[in-house]
């Protein structure tokens, strides 16, 4: 009961955050986040009626399969994050718009969005529409990916409401809203503060590590491969590091050996001594 009403909570702030962003920065400027959001604000324009009732309509067919496919649990947090989002969306939509600039609304609309669907994906549910009809998809095919669906669906309803509303700015505003949108859920669930994880190749892979040990007080982990090139066995220094210390390695590495072979890639997570 603890952990349920902990994501309740979760999902009632995520709602809040996403229902400002769509009532008070995108509707009012006829933006789409793609979605059943989008079909919504295309619906409320044409005839008038409350998106959040709109969204409720949308989504009560998808409720039906979705808890044949995707589970009880699931969908019953589901259906609070959608009732809450539509909501949220409709009191609102009551508030004087705070931006009549497209550009704006769409940047500060996609970050609020994507902060409030991280939260609410955080607490294991959805807030139904396009993602949900993704699950399903997947639920019914394991191959499918969700990823790729979203992003055709998010295409056909921004398509959709840019030749309902006959304004191309539209469509090109909410491109901006929906990649804000999935960037704010890659942050929030890969962080900010992400390391950097280097590969350095070289004949004098021993000396470089006990510099970096000596110099930087950085542990380093050594393993063999082969140069397929000259057929020759080498040892590979693997270090993981936050950004500061990138430089500072790179010139102790060159420092030994100038002809050292490094490699730089994102380390999104880690776990362990020094870090999480």
């Amino acid at each position: 009961m603890k952990n349920i009403l902990k994501d309740i909570s979760i999902i009632i702030v995520g709602c809040i955050f996403a229902s400002f962003g769509t009532a008070c920065f995108l509707l009012p400027n006829k933006l789409s986040s793609g979605g059943f959001s989008g079909i919504a604000t295309a619906v409320h324009y044409l005839f008038g009626f409350k998106m959040g009732t709109i969204i409720i309509i949308l989504n009560v067919p998808v409720f039906i399969i979705g808890f044949w496919k995707l589970g009880k649990v699931f969908m019953g947090k589901t259906i609070i994050a959608t009732l809450l989002f539509s909501f949220f969306i409709d009191i609102f939509e009551k508030i004087k718009p705070f931006v009549f600039d497209n550009f704006l609304a769409s940047i500060y609309g996609g970050i609020l969005i994507g902060i409030g669907l991280a939260l609410v994906f955080r607490a294991g549910a959805s807030t139904g529409g396009s993602d949900l009809i993704a699950n399903i998809a997947q639920a019914y095919n394991s191959h499918i990916k969700v990823g790729q669906i979203l992003v055709i669906l998010d295409f056909l309803i921004v398509l959709g409401n840019l030749v309902v509303l006959k304004n191309i700015e539209i469509g090109l505003y909410s491109f901006i809203a929906i990649y804000l949108d999935g960037r704010m859920l890659d942050l929030f669930f890969e962080g900010i503060n992400f390391s950097k994880m280097m590969y350095i190749i070289s004949d004098k892979s021993e000396q470089i590590a006990e510099l970096i040990n000596l110099e930087l007080k950085k542990g380093a982990t050594g393993f063999y491969g082969k140069g397929l090139y000259a057929n020759k066995d080498k040892l590979i220094i693997m270090c993981v590091t936050k950004r500061n210390n990138i430089v500072k390695i790179k010139e102790v590495a060159k420092q030994i050996d100038k002809n050292a072979f490094i490699i730089i890639t994102d380390a999104r997570e880690v776990y362990g001594l020094g870090f999480k």
